[in-house]
């Protein structure tokens, strides 16, 4: 049961990965981090 669990968290580890990269390459990165800068503004009352 455990090594299997083990085994499970490994390949969540790897997609997650995986998906991650995959995002930065495709330059959804600066999209998500523009959105944050807008909504952090917005919060504050700046933007």
């Amino acid at each position: 049961m455990l090594k299997c669990k083990k085994i499970f968290q490994f390949v969540i580890f790897i997609t997650g990965t995986a998906m991650i990269g995959y995002g930065v390459i495709r330059g959804e990165a600066a999209a998500v981090f523009g959105k944050a800068i807008k909504l952090c503004l917005e919060c504050v009352g700046i933007g």
